[in-house]
């Protein structure tokens, strides 16, 4: 298989951005004196139905907590540069799920791997750890498993930040979503062997390269943490199921959305508008349904933490000092 020829057909192509103007948007910033060290930064495990679940934590117990759901392929190693810049005024959890980052890898005839399991495994999570209330930071598959507790649970969730995570159906009308929905249709080996592409190392690195305004300010420990995960015995097995369980999410947005109408949820958008997997054009229908929300489009792509994790941070600083008190 030529990888570059694929990768081209589904949509993935790889070209890097050259170094571009200075992003034209301003960020409220966070006082360095107030953001912690990484050394704050704490790495756990707790056991869920007989899973090992690692997580991240950060910050006073006692103080709001917030929950980060990561995306595809990575794991909570996402939130890295974020953690320490909320962790002074917030407890802040983020989770791996099972066959991501250094949680437990089931096999898959003893685990389902689907977006209805992971997102019941996250709420036990949560469950586990004492955690009855918390703002959610959802990005990719963060998005649809975020969603499912919030759904389930809205006396739970106190704000939401959306970050490229999509919830309507035009966030998934673009090209890059032919191949996923040929494979939904049509659970074939052929069909899932042609979403491979994505799970090798030109693939993850497009991820992290593709639409960002300067590629030497990525780092290249992202792409490559990550395809050493993908890279496990059975992992690309696993991810390759994962795609097919994404097919479950259309079907479940009118019903967040309905959540969104009913409950209204304080939501702060920060969307990487380069993004050629979730567009912007996902980004702006969370309006029709929450029209307080804070939508604020980035001039980067698909992972914008890794360029603009400063500006997200101080655009969270900002919403959730407004939206939240202390112990709520």
């Amino acid at each position: 298989m030529n990888t570059n020829r694929t990768l081209a057909a589904a949509a993935f192509s790889m070209t890097l951005l050259g170094a571009g103007a200075a992003p034209a948007f301003a960020a409220p910033g966070a006082p360095s004196a107030n953001v912690a060290s990484t050394a704050n930064v704490s790495y756990r495990t707790v056991k869920v139905d007989g899973v090992n679940i690692f997580y991240r934590e950060a910050g006073p117990k006692n103080a709001p907590t917030l929950l980060l759901l990561h995306g595809f392929p990575t794991s909570s190693q996402m939130f890295r540069n974020l953690i320490p810049q909320l962790a002074d005024r917030y407890h802040v959890i983020a989770p791996d799920y099972p066959g991501y980052g250094q949680s437990d890898m089931p096999a898959m005839d003893k685990f389902t791997y689907s977006f209805d399991n992971m997102a019941r495994l996250v709420d036990k999570f949560t469950e586990a750890l004492g955690v009855s209330r918390y703002a959610l930071y959802v990005q990719d598959y963060g998005a649809p498993i975020g969603f499912r507790l919030a759904a389930a649970h809205p006396e739970r969730v106190s704000a939401i930040v959306v970050q490229n995570g999509n919830a309507y159906d035009e966030g998934i009308a673009n090209e890059f979503w032919a191949l996923p929905k040929a494979y939904w249709a049509e659970k074939s080996e052929a069909n899932g062997a042609k979403l491979r592409p994505l799970l090798e190392l030109g693939g993850t690195k497009w991820q992290y390269t593709e639409g960002a305004r300067d590629v030497q300010r990525i780092s290249p420990d992202a792409w490559t943490v990550d395809q050493a995960y993908l890279d496990r015995p059975g992992n690309k097995d696993i991810q390759i199921e994962m795609f097919y369980s994404y097919g479950s999410n259309p079907g479940r947005y009118p019903e967040w959305q309905a959540y969104f109408r009913k409950h209204q949820p304080p939501m702060l958008i920060v969307w990487g508008k380069n993004d050629k997997i979730f567009p912007p054009a996902g980004a702006h229908p969370y309006l029709r349904d929450l029209p307080k929300a804070e939508l604020h489009l980035l001039d980067t792509g698909h992972f914008a933490l890794e360029e603009d994790s400063a500006a997200i941070g101080g655009y969270m600083r900002d919403f959730l000092g407004r939206t939240l008190k202390s112990g709520k």
